[in-house]
């Protein structure tokens, strides 16, 4: 792994990931293995003028002895002085960067349901803190950070250190890190090219979105009035633009809460709270998911399902060609942040507010949009070669939207 590459990643995530702004403080998340890349963050952070940078250190293994050995009464109340911490840095508006360095199976032996109570817990503690990041109001960013564990899960029929530099290689393919380019400027230059579809999208008023392919998906999706799709970067209230995901390849919107009626089945595995659950078959009734199945995992889903009442719906549908960068490593990463971005994808729970204009409308207005609440946001892969997706518009206009698993205009 070339140190020049790497240097040039952190200075990726620091410009056009969080795009920090001068005198503005940044948060990162990161796991204890990523000290080192988490320094060289830290260092181009306040070259790029930022006022502080703030460091909450993760250790997994920690974690899992906690699952694994503390009282359940330990999973059922969220820190005090961890909410603080998150709420104060959200409303001085600061800027927050997750670092995602996850064993993929580290907790695949942990009861499902100590994870999900934890998860809920923090989820609720935390409740204003998401709602800043999923409307904008803060920029924030997801980047991963090859680790052998992870290497060894992507890659588990070559050698550890081989592993790891394929999957560095990976990461440096899909984020247009390129020695002889400028990486910020090919980045930006990916994130026009995604516009231009969503453009295109938006040009149409589409009602409905029909979803086929031999896999077993057959499924219709209402999307509410004015909706937008927002591909690849998002925009403060200020007007500063970030990219939330890096990498990205996605073109998203939300569905009508109520307007989601067929079955939908899974594409690949998918990696949750340490657990993998594949081969899932959801199936829809006027938006509520009213019966599933997994092949593996499917405690866990069913936990996942559960979790609250807006669990039961969907909160976001996004278009993924399926000949993407990252879907032409043929690869499954094992980590949503890379899979969803090789794959078309819905997500279970709460929706991000792609709506116009939504920051003008009155709370009774803003009652009325059907938007999905949830203490969840879980992405699962459903694109295939063979997808097929139809938009009807507003007029009963058919026009294809993907066609043999890509888009068709």
């Amino acid at each position: 792994m070339d140190s020049n590459s790497l240097e040039d990643y952190a200075r990726l995530i620091v410009k056009s990931g969080v795009n920090i702004q001068k005198n503005q403080t940044l948060v990162i998340t990161s796991p204890i293995e990523c000290a080192a890349f988490t320094r060289v963050i830290t260092k181009i952070a306040y070259e790029e003028g930022a006022k502080d940078v703030v460091v909450e250190w993760v250790d997994e293994l920690l974690s899992k002895i906690k699952f694994l050995y503390a009282p359940v009464e330990a999973f059922e109340e969220f820190p005090e002085w961890q909410k603080k911490f998150y709420l104060s840095y959200a409303r001085e508006g600061a800027a927050f960067l997750a670092i995602d360095a996850k064993d993929p199976e580290l907790m695949k032996d942990i009861t499902p349901e100590r994870i999900l109570k934890a998860s809920k817990v923090r989820s609720s503690a935390l409740k204003e803190y998401a709602n800043r990041k999923m409307s904008g109001k803060n920029s924030w960013c997801i980047a991963s950070f090859p680790t052998k564990a992870w290497a060894k899960k992507a890659f588990p029929n070559i050698s550890e250190d081989e592993a790891i530099e394929k999957l560095w290689e990976a990461v440096f393919k899909v984020t247009r890190i390129d020695k002889d380019n400028d990486s910020v400027v090919s980045w930006n230059k990916h994130i026009r090219s995604l516009k231009i579809n969503s453009d295109f999208l938006n040009s149409y008023e589409f009602k409905y979105m029909y979803y086929k392919n031999p896999l077993g998906t057959d499924l219709k999706i209402e999307l509410p009035e004015n909706h937008i799709w927002i591909s690849g970067s998002e925009y403060t209230p200020e007007g500063i633009e970030f990219s939330a995901n890096i990498p990205t390849e996605e073109i998203f919107t939300l569905p009508k809460k109520t307007g989601v009626n067929g079955t939908v089945i899974s594409s690949m595995p998918l990696s949750y709270n340490g657990s993998i659950i594949e081969k899932i078959s959801l199936t829809f009734k006027d938006g509520k998911i009213v019966n599933f199945y997994a092949e593996k995992g499917y405690g866990v889903l069913k936990e996942l399902i559960e979790t609250d009442e807006g669990s039961h719906y969907l909160g976001e549908v996004a278009l993924v060609p399926y000949n993407s960068p990252i879907s032409k490593l043929n690869t499954i990463f094992y980590k949503t942040l890379f899979d969803e971005n090789a794959s078309c994808h819905l997500a279970i729970g709460a929706a991000y507010p792609c709506i116009k204009n939504i920051e003008n409308m009155s709370n009774e207005e803003l009652g009325k949009l059907e938007i999905n609440d949830s203490s969840i946001h879980v992405d699962f892969m459903i694109g295939t070669e063979d997808l097929e997706i139809i938009g009807i518009t507003r007029t009963n206009e058919e026009i294809p939207i993907f066609k043999n698993g890509d888009f068709a205009f």
